[in-house]
């Protein structure tokens, strides 16, 4: 009797030992790959990558806020901290030397006929409006766009954390408003000059010359209308870099009309801030020729006038035009004052 109970308490052990191992067989087979919150050995970035995002569900009309956790914003944190500046800094310290270089090795272009004392209109006064409502809103988003990105490295130690605070807050505002300046000077700037802009067949042989940049005798004229190769090349990128600047950054600031999701948004401000820094960078070079790069070339856009002999040796075939409208009109040519 004794063993037959002995028996039957272990088939019973073994049935019951069956009968755990098959409920629990399924659930480990569910999650073969799950990651062990209690282990040792987890690593952080092992939890977070389980899941794109933690997310519920809301009713107010901001749905983003539904996403408690968003991991791959820590990608675009290494970015905006780490990539950008690399970016940022390259670019912009490299046009700068760059620039430099050059203007010791070229020095400025002069106009070699020397001043004949003549003035002729290049811009007029509404030309004149709508370069410096663009290029001064230009160089305000750019300095407080910068400060995004720089300003904490190079502001906050100098300017103290205060300082630094108020003016991290009114760059943002003036940002953020005056990006409707320049997207008012941008149109503008399309509108008036785009018929200037198109190819002609003057502007291969300005290529093939290099629009005599290379020329230390400043010998080489190359032929231009109003404005040259180079300018119209600069005109085309000017304005699809602004409209890149100017679509993602209104994305930006009207997130909840646009429909972004967060990792959109992220996307949206990286595409920002790469075009941003090189754009910049651009600039820099325009600013160059407009100025100490090109002698004669700032009174263009100062009071609109530029001199006889400077026109004829840097756009001469608009000059040509407006010596033959000028002998229509009896003689509009003024002496310069």
């Amino acid at each position: 009797m004794a063993k037959l109970v002995a028996h039957m308490r272990m088939v019973a052990g073994v049935l019951a030992l069956a009968f755990i191992i098959a409920i629990s067989a399924p659930v480990s087979a569910q999650q073969p790959n799950m990651v062990n919150p209690t282990a040792d050995a987890v690593k952080e970035q092992q939890l977070l990558q389980q899941l794109n995002t933690i997310q519920g569900r809301v009713t107010i009309p901001d749905e983003k806020s539904s996403v408690l956790v968003h991991p791959a914003g820590r990608e675009w944190r290494q970015f905006h901290t780490v990539t950008l500046k690399w970016i940022g800094g390259i670019s912009i310290i490299g046009m700068l030397v760059v620039l430099v270089l050059f203007y010791l090795w070229r020095g400025p272009m002069r106009v070699r006929s020397g001043y004949s004392g003549i003035n002729i209109l290049r811009f007029d006064v509404l030309e004149r409006f709508v370069h410096w409502l663009t290029a001064v809103t230009f160089v305000i988003l750019g300095i407080t766009g910068l400060n995004i990105t720089f300003g904490r490295v190079l502001l906050l130690p100098l300017m103290g954390p205060e300082a630094f605070s108020a003016w991290s807050e009114w760059a943002k505002y003036a940002h953020n408003f005056l990006s409707f300046g320049f997207t008012l000077g941008v149109l503008l700037m399309f509108v008036m000059w785009i018929g200037r802009n198109l190819p002609t067949a003057a502007d291969v042989q300005w290529l093939k010359q290099g629009g005599g940049m290379f020329d230390k005798t400043n010998s080489t004229h190359a032929p231009a209308y109003k404005f040259n190769a180079g300018q119209k090349i600069l005109f085309w990128i000017i304005v699809f870099a602004s409209a890149a600047m100017i679509v993602s950054g209104f994305m930006l600031l009207f997130p909840f009309y646009s429909g972004l999701t967060v990792g959109n948004m992220e996307l949206a401000e990286i595409f920002h801030a790469i075009v941003g820094v090189l754009f910049v960078a651009l600039i820099l070079g325009h600013i160059y020729l407009g100025s100490v790069g090109m002698e004669g070339a700032f009174g263009a856009m100062a009071d609109g006038n530029v001199d006889l002999n400077w026109a004829k040796e840097h756009h001469s075939l608009w000059a040509k035009e407006e010596i033959r409208v000028d002998k229509v009109k009896g003689g509009a040519m003024r002496p310069a004052e």
